[in-house]
């Protein structure tokens, strides 16, 4: 796994035109079965890939917090919202809650998640690739490939889907 993230931004830098290229023709003339091939391609992928083999997410980038999150995660670390926020997050550039800083604080040696059970949204969703009406979210799709393996080789396996067909 470690030589395979060692390579990842650099083979996603290499798609980076054919995928932007491809994610804008999606965007204009999405397919009627996007939401399920997706659908299908995201569980296929997950069947083999295990994401506490990895855990680059975690270690390189941090989800929002939105405050319904903060009041959850807060709660379930008998924190009060406010430490919670002062302690581990900060406000970024679009006046979001970001972690203040990455790895992630709540993530083990072991890749394994303090607070998994009442993780982020952001958290519990990514890589976002089993999302419904996937091609309006290409500019997160164009950074997460870069980041996570598996939405990497969902991209590539879409593209050979999908591409096909149009």
């Amino acid at each position: 796994m470690e030589e395979v993230l060692r390579e990842l931004p650099q083979k996603a830098a290499e798609k980076y035109q054919e995928n932007k290229k491809f994610f804008a023709k999606l965007k204009k003339k999405p397919p009627k079965d996007l939401d399920y091939t997706m659908q299908n391609l995201h569980e296929t992928e997950f069947q083999r890939t295990d994401c506490l083999d990895c855990g680059n997410c975690c270690k390189t980038t941090g989800p929002l917090f939105t405050n319904h999150d903060i009041d959850r995660i807060s709660k379930h670390l008998r924190l009060k919202p406010q430490k919670f926020i002062d302690t581990y997050l900060r406000v970024d550039e679009d006046s979001d809650y970001v972690l203040q800083q990455v790895p992630c604080s709540f993530l083990g040696a072991d890749n394994y998640c303090s607070i998994y059970d009442v993780r982020p949204k952001a958290c519990k969703e990514f890589p976002h690739t089993d999302r419904k009406k996937f091609q309006q979210i290409s500019h997160l799709t164009l950074k997460n490939v870069a980041i996570c393996p598996a939405a990497f080789n969902i991209v590539e396996e879409m593209k050979r889907k999908i591409g096909n067909q149009g």
